[in-house]
């Protein structure tokens, strides 16, 4: 019940009435404090939305105009100074109401500014790292532009032109070799020749390769045993590892220009020693001692879609045809896998099956329909073609290769060069060069001998640079190509 003290006189006959109307007041003040609330929330509405903080004072005589009550036998002097007492009352539950919503408001504004704050931190750190990426995509475009217009002036020539190619020789660069006791299996060097990698026993070592000069930069630890094969990306900064810890690793280039484990692919039992990675970089094929072909793809991560399992001893090499629509390996089992890709099924089939008198270690396509395929101890090289009324390949000639030895070692791959029609061909004690002429024939045009027939190494894309490792001088050397 509300107590209050009138501060104006008036006669005992209306004290009772007064005080009827105060009770009924009270009981009404209460019965509508929610409707006052509502009214507030009313007010408050427009700057809640808005999200701006805003004050409204209701008229002096709201109550009254509301019609809660009415004071029929007070006169209007009396109900004036009734309505100046009530009013401080009714001011008080506006102003609880109006700080009752401002602390609301605040806590909202501080809370949705504690949100925006962490989106913004959030908003930096991501520009941040998307300048990070941008700078080493435009430092991959670059060097793709270089070896674009290196590969124009080399390779886009006119077909008779390639085969009117001058005499050349691979010159060797005394001052420039580099001691190495520990066995080297595998070399490569990247598109634009600026960087050499090297399997040194179960570390990597990166080199510098400037005017034909080595210089190491780095020391890769991450495999556990022998590094047997390496293959640079021709158009991404990355380059795969074989080991014969029976693992696959994906290493990229960092800001910093240092080479870090980006990937590790694991699914062979045994060595790996020859990779390929096709032109768009999506797919790698890995070749391994437990006598199975593997094919990661690259989607949403690296996994492995497909395994061929048709060869029954050791695997050796692959190799791609030009459309990269056909796969052709040799192994142990002395025969050599014809495989093809369906587009249809998205899958990979063996389609032929040729049966060998004598392994080898290397095979190279040359074209779609061609390639060449190494026997084991044997002077000549046989050359197979596409027949095109059964779609198999047969064998159609041989040629002359030296290898002055009747011991041989894998893990130095066949390659052949289109632009400058040169196929690289080891061969016991020798590296043999052979151009394909116009005519079909093959001619060697230079050969190299060691004094071990344990020669690694490989020529770079552009057939500047041959970078070798043998195990009689234990030395990384470089040759030059000159033409004569």
């Amino acid at each position: 019940m509300l107590s209050v003290q009138t501060p104006f006189n008036i006669n005992t006959s209306y004290q009772q009435s007064i005080n009827a109307c105060l009770q009924s007041f009270e009981q009404a003040l209460e019965a509508s404090y929610n409707r006052i609330s509502d009214q507030i929330e009313l007010i408050f509405a427009p700057f809640n939305q808005s999200n701006a903080l805003g004050l409204l004072i209701p008229p002096s005589d709201f109550l009254f105009k509301s019609n809660i009550f009415e004071l029929p036998s007070i006169s209007n002097n009396q109900k004036k100074q009734l309505t100046q007492e009530i009013l401080p009352l009714v001011s008080t539950i506006v102003s609880r109401e109006v700080k009752k919503n401002e602390q609301s408001l605040n806590e909202k504004y501080k809370k949705q500014s504690q949100e925006f704050q962490l989106k913004l931190n959030n908003i930096q750190e991501k520009k941040s790292h998307y300048k990070e990426i941008i700078k080493i995509k435009q430092q991959e475009i670059k060097q793709m532009k270089i070896l674009l217009q290196k590969e124009q002036i080399i390779c886009q020539s006119p077909l008779q032109d390639q085969y009117n190619l001058k005499k050349f020789t691979f010159e060797l660069m005394n001052q420039n070799s580099i001691k190495q006791q520990e066995q080297c299996y595998a070399i490569a060097i990247n598109k634009d020749n600026s960087i050499v990698i090297a399997g040194c026993d179960k570390q990597i070592k990166v080199f510098d390769l400037k005017q034909g000069i080595l210089n190491e930069s780095q020391l890769l630890s991450n495999h556990q045993d022998f590094v047997c094969t390496l293959n640079f990306m021709k158009k991404s900064n990355h380059f795969v590892s074989g080991s014969r810890d029976k693992s696959i690793i994906i290493w990229q280039m960092n800001q910093n220009n240092q080479w870090n484990c980006q990937h590790k692919l694991e699914g062979h039992s045994n060595a790996i020693d020859n990779l390929l990675l096709n032109n768009n970089e999506d797919l790698i094929i890995s070749g391994s001692y437990d006598s199975s072909i593997k094919f990661w793809n690259q989607q949403n991560g690296w996994f492995c879609q497909q395994t061929i399992i048709d060869h029954s001893e050791y695997f050796f090499q692959l190799s791609l045809n030009e459309k990269q629509d056909k796969l052709i390996s040799c192994s142990a089992d002395k025969q050599i896998l014809v495989i093809e890709y369906s587009q249809m099924h998205q899958i990979w089939n063996v389609i032929q099956k040729i049966k060998l008198e004598q392994f080898g270690y290397r095979l190279c396509f040359i074209n779609d329909n061609q390639f060449t395929f190494q026997p084991y101890g044997q002077e000549q090289m046989n050359v197979y073609e596409l027949n095109s009324s059964n779609q198999q390949f047969v064998k159609v000639k041989q040629i002359t290769v030296i290898s002055s030895s009747n011991s041989c070692i894998n893990l130095f791959p066949q390659q052949y060069l289109k632009c400058k029609c040169l196929l690289v061909n080891k061969n016991g004690l020798n590296i043999n060069f052979i151009r394909k002429k116009e005519n079909g024939d093959f001619v060697t045009e230079q050969t190299i001998q060691f004094d071990h027939h344990y020669i690694f190494g490989q020529l770079s894309d552009d057939g500047e640079y041959l970078i070798t490792w043998d195990f009689a001088s234990k030395e990384i050397k470089t040759r030059k190509y000159r033409e004569l």
